[in-house]
């Protein structure tokens, strides 16, 4: 039996990795500061979780071909978008 994980769930596992992401200092900044407001977006208290997944990818994408990103993140990012796009409202 397959265990269901929650949109909230999901959401904080995404904030985790967009922490890291964020915190680490051989990332270049503009990554980071994307990875912080991709985090923020997720966080909003007044937007249902398909809203802020929605608006957190959309973040992402922005910079998901930014050639200066670190493969590693690259991968982690795209780990992001991935889980983010299973949640529904």
């Amino acid at each position: 039996m397959a265990l269901k994980i929650g949109n909230d769930e999901k959401i904080k596992q995404a904030v985790v990795i967009l922490q890291q992401i964020s915190d680490d200092n051989t990332i270049p900044r503009n990554i980071r500061k994307t990875a912080q407001e991709a985090s923020r977006v997720l966080q909003a208290k007044n937007l249902t979780a398909g809203v802020k997944a929605a608006n957190a990818i959309s973040v992402i994408d922005q910079i998901s071909q930014d050639p200066n990103m670190p493969p590693h993140t690259r991968v982690q990012l795209w780990q992001v978008a991935s889980t983010l796009e299973t949640i529904k409202d």
